[in-house]
């Protein structure tokens, strides 16, 4: 109710697409760092990582918290200035921008479909969310969280999602802190948790061997590089009142980011070395944290804890379905309406949020993992996408057929190693052929010119 209450009061500040997207670009450093912390931090970074880790140790959670952190770092860094400096609305701009027309189209075409599966974990995480606390059946929950998201994401836009990402980030690191002081205050302090890992559990490097090399490498790149061209992170950098805020937002993000992400992760170890009888009788590792508050924790413990659950999910949910429904509306559906006034493109932005979120809960209540969610929504970023970015920012030979072969050609290849039972991660093949693609595209049109 708090969410739906802040959305209605958000929406006074929506009087244009600007305010819609990126919130006017006016948050300051507070509620944009908690914006880009709040970005990932959902149903995989407390259930799903924290599972990984507890199974596979350090090396397990490479990708998310890590890649994420690293994303977010690199966002900074190197694309966070120059991208704001540009007054885009949607990532797809740039490209427009940048390369042409048909490239804006085939981003916009690459990049809306991606977030389908990544709404509907989501979603799917907040219908179990229900089904747990309260025993609603999985598909009204679904279509509850749904409905909540909705309302507060069509009122308010950006504004909405980051004063509530302010208050979630909050609920989260409030929630989860007291969790992890109660669980190692059970286990008798930290020490006797970490002592009972087996030998290298905390090893961060893999060995010496060229395949545990590559998929070390590909478990870095897939969030690390590939969520530097999403619109969801470009947005909420984009919020930001000034370039310089936008970078030191990146930068804290990052850090909140990988310090809060390890909360969970050593919740989930601490659970199984207080609880290893119940635990085992517990068939999805995901589900460890969730059955040892419930089961052995007190009334104020688990509100603090599904509080801070749902806040996370909801955090995540909201921006991913703000980030497809501007790329369609600004870069697919605009250029083909009569009247380009901001007003009528601003309806069309709440009624895209309307047709995104409808559509992902369609998928989500046809398919309840989440991990096979997820993976319909992984790699698609970074091996078309990625490449084409940094050659448009710091590449000024960059042509708008080297784009288009780049993505075209690592798009082709990913799909052809996904579909095959190479041992290789599909990701390296394709990240390889996006720059062959956007080098032979290049040179293509290089060697074109003197004869026209």
């Amino acid at each position: 109710m708090l969410t739906l209450a802040i959305g209605a009061l958000t929406a006074r500040f929506v009087k244009n697409t600007d305010d819609f997207v990126l919130a006017g670009r006016k948050l300051p450093l507070v509620l944009a760092s908690s914006a880009l912390f709040a970005t990932w931090f959902g149903s995989e970074t407390v259930l799903g990582a924290s599972s990984e880790f507890v199974e596979h140790g350090l090396l397990g959670v490479i990708e998310d918290p890590f890649g994420a952190a690293l994303c977010l770092v690199l966002v900074g860094a190197f694309i966070a200035r120059p991208l704001y400096r540009m007054k885009i609305l949607t990532f797809c701009d740039f490209y427009r921008n940048r390369f042409g027309k048909r490239v804006e189209l085939l981003t916009s075409l690459c990049m809306v479909p991606s977030y389908f599966g990544w709404i509907a974990a989501q979603l799917v995480a907040l219908g179990l969310l229900f089904n747990v606390i309260a025993g609603i059946d999985i598909t009204l929950g679904i279509c509850i969280g749904a409905g909540v998201v909705l309302i507060y994401t069509y009122l308010g836009g950006m504004w909405a999602i980051s004063v509530t990402d302010f208050m979630q980030s909050v609920i989260i690191i409030v929630g989860l802190a007291y969790l992890a002081f109660d669980l190692f205050q059970t286990a008798g302090g930290i020490d006797p948790v970490i002592n009972s890992t087996p030998d290298g559990f905390f090893r961060f490097l893999p060995d010496p061997q060229p395949m545990q090399v590559v998929h070390y490498i590909a478990a870095w790149i897939t969030i690390g590089l590939g969520s530097i061209p999403q619109q969801d992170v470009f947005q909420r950098v984009m919020a930001s009142k000034s370039a310089r805020v936008a970078v030191k937002a990146s930068y804290l993000g990052a850090f909140l980011y990988l310090t809060i992400g390890f909360v969970p992760l050593m919740i989930g170890l601490a659970a199984m070395h207080v609880y290893p009888d119940m635990v085992a009788t517990v068939n999805d590792t995901q589900l460890v944290i969730p059955t040892v508050v419930l089961a052995h924790t007190g009334l104020p413990v688990q509100v603090l804890f599904f509080g801070a659950l749902l806040s996370a999910i909801l955090s995540t949910t909201s921006g991913a379905i703000l980030a497809p429904a501007s790329i369609l509306a600004e870069n697919l559906v605009k250029p083909y309406v009569k009247d380009q006034s901001d007003q009528n493109l601003l309806k069309i932005m709440r009624l895209s949020v309307v047709g995104i979120t409808i559509a992902a809960t369609i998928m989500a209540s046809l398919q309840s993992n989440i991990y096979d969610l997820v993976a319909q929504s992984s790699a698609l970023s970074l091996v078309s996408l990625f490449v084409p970015l940094i050659a448009g920012l710091y590449w000024k030979k960059a042509t708008e057929w080297g784009a288009l072969f780049s993505i075209i050609l690592g798009m082709v290849t990913w799909l052809y190693f996904e579909m095959s039972a190479f041992d290789i991660p599909s990701l390296i093949p394709g990240l390889l052929a996006s720059i062959a693609g956007l080098l032979l595209g290049d040179t293509w049109c290089h060697l074109r010119r003197p004869s026209s």
